[in-house]
Formats: C-alpha cells, sequence, structure tokens
C-alpha cells in the first residue's frame, strides 16, 4: 500500500505533484492546520504531515496519529511542532535549512538598509504629501562594523554581503572556528567585544534555551551609543521591553525587526516607535524561497517514506539513499544485537557500549547507534523505533558510548554491544555476510556463527555429553521443528551455548520440560523482526 501524505497548509502545487509522480497518496487540505480539531480528527490516518507555519503539532495531535512516520516542515523554525513529543512517539521531524537561507539573509540585509537611511518613514512622509528632506539624515554602511551573532548558514551569507558593502564584519558564534572565520573573510569575537564595537548588529540564531535574551536588557547596556539592531532570526532573541527604553533615550539609534516574541505580533513595545522597521515575518517570503523549500520537503518525505533516507532531520541522524541501501543489513544487524540484549537483560541498563570494528567503522555511526539501543529498549516498549529509543535511553539515565577501531579479525566489519547492569556485563557481536544476512559470530565471548530467525531458542550448560540429543529429542516429541542451530564453548567441560533457529515460538511447555532436565543453566526464548 502506498504511504499516505497530509498536506494541511498553503504548500506549492508543485511539491503536491512530486508526492503524486513518487507514487505517495497525498491529501491537499492547504486550509485544515488552522482547525486543530479536525486535524487531530484524520491525522490517524497519515503516514506523513507536511506543514508549514500555520498548523501547530502539539502532543495532542500526535497522540491521535499513531501511523505518522514523518513531520516535515517546509522552512526552517520548527518552533510550531513539538519536536520531544514527536521524538517519543517515534516520529522523524524533517525542515529545510537550505531552502530560504539567501531569500532570509537578503531581507536582513534589506532590513539594515531600510533601518539605516529611514526608508519606510521617508516614504510614509512622501505618501502623504510632505517633503522632509532635511528630517531623514542617514548613515552610510560602508566602513561600518557588523556585528554577526551567529555564523552559521544564513548568518554566513549575511557576512559575504556585508564584506561586499565594504563592512568590516565581526562575528560572534562559539562553533566558529578560526581558520573558517578567515575563510569567510570575519573576525572572530566574544559577544562583549562585539557589542562594545559594532554599529549594526545583526542576529542570526535559533531559540534555545542558551540564546534565549541573548540581547536582554545588560547585554543591551554594552552596546555601543548609536547602535542599530537587525532581528530577523526568532522572536526571543531581544528583551523588546528593553530595546524599546533604549531607543527612546537614544542610545539605541534604530532598530529592524521581522520576528517577535508573540506572533503574529498585534501589539509590541517597538510599534509605532522613530526608526523602528517591522515587518511580518517575511524573511523566507519570496517566490523563489516558497518554492525552493515546498519541493525540498516533498522530495526529503518521499525520499523516507520509499527509501529510508533521512535527510535534516532535527531529531535523528542523516541517512543518505545511497547509506540506506549499504547500511540496510547493518542497521538490521544493529536491531537484533540490541533485541539479543535486551531480550536477556532482566535488570536496569546503567550502559550501552558499542564497538565497531574494521569496515563498519566507516559507516553512519549515529544511525547504528540508534538500531541497537532501539532494539535494546524494544523489550520494554514494543513500539519504540530509531528515533525514539534514544530519547528514552536518556530518560532511563543509560550512558551510550562508542568505540570505533581498525579491522581486528578475520572479518571486514563487525559490531559488539556490552550491556552493563548492577550485577554483570552481557555482550554480542556479529557481522554481515557478502549475501548481506546479518549473523551473530560471539556470545558471552564464545565464538559461533548463528543465522538470525524470527524464532529462536538460546541455552547455557555444561560442555557435557548428551545436551544436543536432549534438545532434539524434546523440541521433536513436542512438535518444534529445529531449522538451524549453532552450539559455542569456551573450552572442553566449561561453559557452552545453544542458538537454536526454530520455525514457530518455543511453548513454555516445552521449555518447562527442558528445565526439568537439569542439564540447562540458562534457557531464554527470543524474538526478532526479520522482515
Amino acid at each position: 500500500m502506498a504511504p499516505k501524505v497530509l498536506i494541511s497548509d498553503s504548500l506549492s502545487e508543485a511539491a503536491v505533484q512530486i508526492f503524486r509522480d513518487r507514487g505517495i497518496d497525498v491529501d491537499f487540505q492547504p486550509d485544515l492546520g488552522k482547525d486543530k480539531d479536525k486535524l487531530a480528527e484524520i491525522i490517524g490516518n497519515y503516514d506523513g504531515l507536511a506543514i508549514r507555519s500555520a498548523t501547530k503539532v502539539t502532543e495532542k495531535i500526535l497522540a491521535a496519529a499513531p501511523n505518522l512516520k514523518v513531520i516535515g516542515r517546509a522552512g526552517i523554525g520548527t518552533d510550531n511542532i513539538d519536536k520531544e513529543a514527536a521524538s517519543k512517539q517515534g516520529v522523524i521531524v524533517m525542515n529545510t535549512p537550505f531552502g530560504n537561507m539567501i531569500t532570509t539573509a537578503e531581507h536582513a540585509i534589506a532590513m539594515m538598509f531600510a533601518v539605516a537611511r529611514q526608508i519606510p518613514e521617508a516614504s510614509a512622509s512622501t505618501h502623504a504629501g510632505k517633503w522632509e528632506k532635511s528630517k531623514f539624515m542617514g548613515v552610510e554602511l560602508t566602513g561600518k562594523t557588523l556585528g554577526v551573532i551567529g555564523a552559521g548558514n544564513i548568518g554566513g551569507i549575511v557576512c559575504d554581503r556585508a564584506r561586499g558593502l565594504k563592512m568590516k564584519v565581526v562575528a560572534y558564534d562559539p562553533f566558529l572556528g578560526e581558520e573558517k572565520a578567515e575563510e569567510m573573510g570575519v573576525e572572530k569575537v566574544e559577544l562583549e567585544d562585539l557589542l562594545k564595537r559594532a554599529d549594526f548588529i545583526t542576529l542570526h540564531v535559533p531559540y534555545t534555551d542558551q540564546t534565549a535574551n541573548i540581547l536582554g536588557r545588560e547585554n543591551l547596556a554594552k552596546t555601543k551609543p548609536g547602535v542599530r539592531i537587525i532581528n530577523c532570526a526568532r522572536g526571543g532573541l531581544v528583551d523588546e521591553e528593553a530595546l524599546a527604553e533604549m531607543l527612546k533615550s537614544g542610545h539605541v539609534a534604530g532598530a529592524a525587526f521581522d520576528v517577535f516574541a508573540e506572533e503574529p505580533a498585534k501589539e509590541n513595545p517597538l510599534f509605532n516607535l522613530p526608526n523602528v522597521v517591522c515587518t511580518p515575518h517575511l524573511g523566507a517570503a519570496t517566490t523563489e524561497a516558497q518554492e525552493n523549500v515546498a519541493l525540498q520537503v516533498a522530495e526529503q518525505m518521499s525520499d523516507y517514506l520509499l527509501t529510508g533516507a533521512v535527510t535534516n532531520a532535527l531529531n535523528m541522524p542523516s541517512v543518505t539513499a545511497e547509506e540506506a541501501k549499504v547500511m540496510g543489513p547493518w542497521v538490521k544487524l544493529a536491531g537484533h544485537l540490541g533485541a539479543f540484549i535486551g531480550q536477556m537483560t532482566d535488570e536496569p541498563i546503567k550502559a550501552i557500549n558499542i564497538l565497531y570494528d574494521g569496515s563498519v567503522g566507516q559507516m553512519n555511526l549515529k544511525a547504528l547507534n540508534c538500531g541497537v539501543v532501539a532494539g535494546i529498549m524494544k523489550r520494554a516498549n514494543p513500539d519504540v523505533n530509531m528515533v525514539s529509543a534514544p530519547v528514552v535511553a536518556r530518560e532511563k539515565g543509560i550512558q551510550i558510548s562508542t568505540t570505533n577501531q581498525d579491522k581486528s579479525g578475520v572479518f571486514d566489519g563487525y559490531v559488539k554491544v556490552t550491556v552493563v547492569t548492577e550485577k554483570r556485563e552481557r555482550s554480542i557481536a556479529g557481522t554481515v555476510f557478502s549475501d548481506g544476512k546479518p549473523r551473530f559470530i560471539q556470545i558471552k565471548g564464545i565464538t559461533i556463527d548463528a543465522e538470525i530467525g524470527e524464532h529462536m531458542l538460546y541455552t547455557t550448560n555444561e560442555d557435557v555429553p548428551g545436551i544436543i540429543g536432549t534438545l532434539g529429542q524434546t523440541m521433536g516429541e513436542n512438535g518444534v521443528n529445529i531449522a538451524n542451530f549453532t552450539l559455542g564453548r569456551h573450552t572442553a567441560k566449561g561453559e557452552a551455548i545453544a542458538l537454536l533457529y526454530v520455525d514457530d515460538q518455543v511453548p513454555e511447555a516445552v521449555i518447562g520440560k527442558l528445565r526439568d532436565t537439569g542439564m540447562f543453566r540458562q534457557i531464554k526464548p527470543l524474538q526478532f523482526d526479520v522482515a
């Protein structure tokens, strides 16, 4: 059955056509996002939800969407999506961070010009039949210092355009390296230095706990007298009350805001102040940008629903279509290794240690880690997946560590998973053979070669004669067919294990009969998702 996608906001018809061309059943209802009750009523029928800013994807909406796998936001901001709730439910949240970069950067530059030359006020005055030429004295941008807070994708474009305007650019960004700053032609500085030196300040950071009110009252007081401030990033980055006071006092000469702490902004401390330019969140509002982000979100969602490729996800490692093909068997193996340990472990898990050896170490390890953790968590929560598993593990306080090493054995690559509890450590290793089938190759340090089936039985025992006969006879007498089996041991007369691949789940009565023989230290029926 073809995946079903709901588009609940206004999106380009070309995006709708992309879904259809890719064989996806798409339902285009551009006004539905405004009706949260109706959205909650029908969202359970869809695998994907494509939105813009009008649709609010709340915890309530997600609770009504048991089949939802992916939410695609045509644009950068995802403030209208409860990402934590989506992650817990295993729903991937994607955005399109590159489709409107140029448009947003250009808007910031336009706003900077507008506030430097008081263009909106001069225009309104002239339209009113006045000729107040002496009233609107502006300043040049050439030779001025622009302080860029956040030199990522959009901020980087602003830096480039500002340098073209012959401005001196200083940038504050904790993630900007000295080499990259030099390549961009900007001076990397600390925030306090930027505040003291900048004639213009423009913000290009997301809204987080760390960036909220980054230009609060204290930092605004540190700015250079006569500074002009531009915010085309996110509302809440600037204390609007404090800024309004500083505009009235003259310490801040002007401001240009496209975003506000509360939107839609019907009232705001900045409104109706002289030399304050305000626009209604137009940063991405160009024909080109709207078309770009719509097409991108349709392609990204289609790729994920049809091939498993993950692009620009905020709660899941990205996996290209090419990676998805190559990594598919390894992701399955990761899940099987996790599932084995998850089913074997009854006490609370403290840590999960994952070792990647050889060629597999060159793959997308973040995605493989998610597969392992999801396999482990499924025992306690069958609905967990690669998106929600890391969230569940974090909530339980489980530490996850990864080690990558060069090829150390006969296999080109293998994965070893060790789980640590208060009582013990338990480990299992596996690889993928050339036929693309995952195999278990080591359990408890004992070398084996076990094909993985949907239903399996794991036993441990002292290495003594009669074990194989007892297993075979008991299974045969009770109608359980053994498709394959693997044996292994540390040393003669030491600990031994058996892993049986059976056609159906082993009944508890049969397991009871095996226990009654007194020959087995541990007997554990196992199940694996081999679809």
